[in-house]
């Protein structure tokens, strides 16, 4: 946007919840403290129900679908939903899938019963935990590497990147690539910020906000790649499931998908036309 702009706009970057959780920063967006954000649809889904939609357990097929639904019809739903909060929407982002990973070998669903499982702060998680079987463990991200260790956990769940770059992996050798869940996250800006903004503004915003997105799915792909390699290389063991296992994970999760979901089967069915 700076280049763009030919210096007059510049976006000062924080991170490291310099701001807060996510939860509170988008709070902060509604009155302007903060112009821009990147979220995980999570921390918006307690105030935007139909956001559950794209966090339902095995939703997809592949990374595929998961674009084809958000660039499309069903997409252009959920999109439009973000203005209720006085938000606007710029790009999605790529968060990769998650999947379960272990002490001990997980072949098939039995293997995840009886196990207590890490889960992130989401009852429709916690849900799905106890659908296969498994018993729900709440623990802050930073407190799992010692769960494993102490015994206290089994197994947790996450992408290949969080896998590697938490160390997980030196705990917990097993990554069974089931990927239950592809939630994507958003870019958004305030819309106390937008309505102050240019014409000429608006459109070098979108622009640049388009290509950070493809750019940040290019750069996502290669570091999950490595990431991947990195365990592998390191001893890890990646265990995939046949279709027939994954058939199975998806027919257990029909009661989330009810109870979540129940009135926006409609949306659920424009996903489903987009599977190949």
């Amino acid at each position: 946007m700076k280049e763009r702009s030919k210096g007059r706009i510049h976006i000062q970057v924080i991170y490291d919840a310099e701001f807060g959780t996510q939860q509170q920063m988008v709070n902060q967006m509604k009155f302007g403290g903060v112009d821009f954000a990147r979220v995980s649809l999570s921390s918006l889904s307690d105030e935007l129900p139909i956001l559950n939609v794209l966090q339902l357990p095995f939703l997809y097929q592949d990374s595929g679908h998961m674009w084809r639904v958000l660039n499309g019809e069903a997409g252009k739903e959920l999109w439009n939903t973000f203005y209720e909060l006085e938000l606007v929407p710029l790009a999605w982002f790529d968060a990769g899938a998650r999947s379960f990973y272990s002490t001990e070998p997980i072949d098939n669903l039995k293997d995840l019963e009886g196990m207590n499982i890490r889960v992130q702060d989401s009852q429709l998680m916690r849900d799905m935990i106890t659908l296969l079987g498994g018993t729900p463990v709440d623990r802050a991200y930073s407190e799992v590497y010692s769960a494993f260790e102490t015994g206290e956990i089994d197994a947790a769940e996450n992408n290949w990147s969080s896998y590697h770059a938490s160390s997980h992996y030196k705990v917990a050798k097993y990554y069974m690539v089931d990927e239950h869940t592809r939630v994507p996250e958003i870019q958004l800006i305030s819309g106390e910020t937008w309505c102050l903004l240019s014409d000429e503004d608006i459109k070098i915003i979108n622009s640049a906000a388009e290509d950070a997105a493809e750019y940040e799915k290019q750069l996502w792909k290669e570091h999950e790649e490595a990431a991947r390699t990195n365990v592998i290389h390191y001893g890890c063991e990646e265990i995939i499931l046949s279709e027939e296992e994954l058939d199975q994970l998806r027919e257990k999760m029909a009661p989330l998908y009810e109870e979540y979901c129940s009135e926006y089967m409609d949306i659920l069915e424009k996903i489903e036309r987009e599977r190949r």
